[in-house]
């Protein structure tokens, strides 16, 4: 990290004139460096405004909030992570999200997972995504005692609500986690909810009266024990990228389709010999170069 901190040192004089993407190139020292080295070490959220600069999965934040570790309805989990920092936007989202929850259901509030980084950027392990603040993982399991300590917050884990290979729920379901998904999914920063595809399924196929929240909740593999919020770009941050909305409709037929698929795959194709060009690679690091250039003023510089 001494490594680091001395290269960052002599970019942070260029990193003061930058005010936008079109600034001076980066210095080739540490344009091909892993941008998760820089982001992934940082402590505290910047002295800036809040905005959120570039897309979910390639950006940052400026003028990080902290989730405050403990609240009347609400626990952060794996608090060593130190990533419990988000736009004001995702904070006000999660504390009022789980005020209502323990109004509205058996359960005294949420758990609350990984938001982003002080700083945002990409994470020395873990999400691509929680990059720019306005991502949040919100535990599957009913939060019933909310004065852990931070032991047992590093301890304890979820639960997984999935089965049959992610196509259907298992019994730790509930109709609480409905009325949960439903709270979360109806406020209009809202602009997707990551599960499991057994749990759209079971939405589309319970659920009455207004369905047009179910349109935010979208199938994605690996969240049986979590939902992955992901809020809009919020006003005042006009280098925040949107990710493309979900298509019109409740999205129902293309879960059941995704359901059955899961269950009865299609067999193999024969092999004729021809092989398809290679896809990107997966897991590679974002370098500094890859970042959007207002992202590198935001970092502190050596410890």
């Amino acid at each position: 990290m001494r490594r680091v901190g001395t290269i960052l040192a002599a970019a942070l004089t260029l990193a003061a004139c930058v005010s936008s993407a079109e600034g001076p190139p980066l210095d080739p020292t540490i344009s091909g460096m892993q941008a998760r080295e820089f982001f992934g070490t940082e402590q505290r959220g910047s002295p800036h405004e809040p905005e959120v600069i570039g897309f979910y999965a390639n950006g940052c934040l400026a003028g990080a909030q902290a989730l405050p570790e403990s609240g009347p309805t609400w626990q952060a989990m794996r608090l060593s992570r130190n990533r419990y920092w988000g736009h004001p936007e995702l904070i006000d989202y999660v504390t009022g999200l789980s005020r209502q929850v323990a109004q509205s259901t058996s359960w005294n509030g949420l758990y609350v997972g990984d938001l982003s980084q002080p700083r945002g950027g990409p994470m020395t392990s873990g999400h691509q995504s929680h990059q720019s603040g306005l991502d949040v993982d919100i535990w599957m399991l009913p939060a019933r005692d909310l004065n852990l300590s931070t032991e047992a917050r590093e301890s304890i884990s979820s639960i997984s609500v999935r089965s049959q290979g992610g196509a259907w729920i298992n019994e730790n379901w509930s109709a609480d986690h409905a009325s949960v998904l439903r709270l979360a999914a109806s406020d209009p920063r809202v602009e997707r909810i990551f599960v499991t595809t057994g749990v759209k399924v079971w939405l589309c196929r319970n659920e009455t009266g207004d369905r047009s929240w179910l349109n935010r909740i979208r199938p994605a593999e690996g969240h049986h024990y979590h939902f992955h919020v992901r809020l809009a770009c919020p006003a005042g941050s006009r280098d925040c990228e949107e990710q493309e909305p979900p298509e019109p409709g409740d999205g129902c037929a293309e879960a059941e389709a995704r359901a059955e698929a899961i269950l009865n795959p299609p067999p193999p194709q024969s092999d004729d010999g021809v092989r398809p060009p290679p896809g990107p690679p997966r897991g590679i690091a974002v370098t500094m170069a890859q970042m959007p250039r207002q992202c590198l003023a935001l970092l502190s510089g050596p410890p």
